[in-house]
């Protein structure tokens, strides 16, 4: 399709100036249509060879010019290709507004994830967290290779995505990728967003994801028994490095701190509680809401543990990578003969379920302590133990038989 475009340049001898100068005019010609633009030269006619299709001469105007013809040509052809791989409509007209820059209107996916990352880059930290922005990285990542997977294009015209895009989307997580579906509909989550403000802006005419509805399929949350979780405090480790991450880790226990959380801690998040007593009040990373968390004695004895650190590095507690706390869990994991899948988040899990639910600590006060918005989300990590739902019966046993023996 290549032969279908032309680009020359020209000279506008009807529209000489006083000096005697003409101004020079790129044409762009495809499937027979016309587009001119002004080149923004002027040169004397004699100057001009038609057939050349430039400046005359080897004179350091000359050369320049022609040099700036050059470069307006490549772009020209550039803006072809483009349009070409995309798939999108295409006319001369069409080459010399995007050429113009009058293309605002229109958008292609990893070009408004690549604007949408650079600007949130800026504010981690201030507005979102450094783990959203890597979210974001990957989900563009992924997209990419999907765009290039399927279309053989470097990039895809938002304007252009629909339901049909959106299912090849998911499917080809899952295959090509091998993620689950739960991990597959968090990606596709991200790319609504960036698909939303293309809506917003008015580059799209429809929402695509509009009543497009998936569900997450709903999974068990791992979490620790009490047994479990004696094993991994009694356990004596002679490598400092495994001890630290095992006390971080049982800090999460007996305070539901995310990692990123218990990471940015600082003494100035301890505070005396209204009860006498010493709280942790930090606002959470991911939700920027206020967690006020009352500290039981473990944690309490963690944090006097660490001590020392105030001085060195500001930290209350010694907090490693995510990546390396999790492989060193699996190691602790080992050395205790646990057999589930110990990760960090478990930590967050086990205080909602054995350390406070199943000792009888309201969902409310759970929720609160977690930096929860709304019950609905500590559901999802609240499970009532057999062992609780056999006290609470029993309870509700003794209370009837003393109910009938004094009737």
């Amino acid at each position: 399709m290549q032969d279908l475009l032309s680009i020359l340049f020209f000279i506008k001898r009807n529209k000489v100036d006083k000096k005697g100068l003409v101004p020079i005019y790129m044409r762009i010609t495809y499937s027979g249509k016309r587009a001119e633009i002004s080149t923004m030269r002027k040169i004397q006619p004699l100057r001009w060879s038609t057939d050349g299709n430039q400046v005359k001469g080897n004179s350091p105007e000359a050369k320049l010019i022609n040099r700036n013809l050059d470069i307006m040509k490549n772009k020209s052809y550039d803006i072809f290709q483009r349009l070409l791989d995309s798939g999108d409509n295409m006319t001369s007209e069409i080459i010399k507004n995007i050429y113009l820059g009058n293309d605002e209107f229109k958008k292609d996916i990893i070009e408004m994830f690549e604007e949408h990352n650079s600007r949130m880059k800026k504010l981690v930290g201030k507005d979102y967290s450094f783990r959203t922005l890597q979210r974001y990285a990957t989900t563009k990542k992924h997209i990419s290779s999907f765009i290039l997977f399927t279309f053989k294009s470097k990039d895809y015209p938002v304007k252009n995505i629909d339901v049909k895009f959106i299912n090849s989307f998911i499917y080809y997580l899952k295959t090509e990728l091998d993620l689950s579906h739960n991990s597959s509909l968090k990606y596709l989550s991200y790319l609504k967003k960036i698909v939303r403000v293309a809506y917003a802006n008015g580059w799209i005419e429809k929402d695509p994801f509009y009543n497009f509805k998936l569900k997450l399929q709903v999974k068990e949350r791992e979490f620790l028994s009490k047994e479990e979780i004696i094993t991994i405090m009694e356990k004596q480790f002679t490598i400092a490095r495994i001890e630290h991450v095992r006390d971080v880790f049982l800090f999460s226990c007996y305070t539901g701190l995310a990692y990123s959380d218990v990471f940015k801690l600082t003494p100035n998040n301890i505070i005396m509680g209204i009860d006498g007593s010493q709280w942790i009040k930090i606002k959470r990373t991911k939700t920027k809401t206020l967690s006020s968390i009352p500290l039981l004695p473990v944690a309490e004895k963690i944090i006097e543990k660490y001590k020392y650190l105030d001085d060195s590095t500001g930290k209350l507690l010694p907090v490693y990578s995510n990546q390396k706390i999790n492989s060193y869990l699996k190691e602790i994991a080992d050395c205790c003969e646990i057999k589930k899948n110990l990760t960090f988040h478990m930590a967050r899990h086990t205080f909602a379920t054995t350390i406070t639910l199943s000792n009888g600590v309201p969902i409310e006060s759970v929720s609160k302590m977690l930096g929860h918005r709304s019950l609905k989300i500590t559901q999802h990590y609240a499970k009532i133990l057999d062992e609780k739902l056999s006290e609470d019966m029993n309870k509700l046993r003794a209370r009837m038989s003393l109910k009938e023996n004094n009737n």
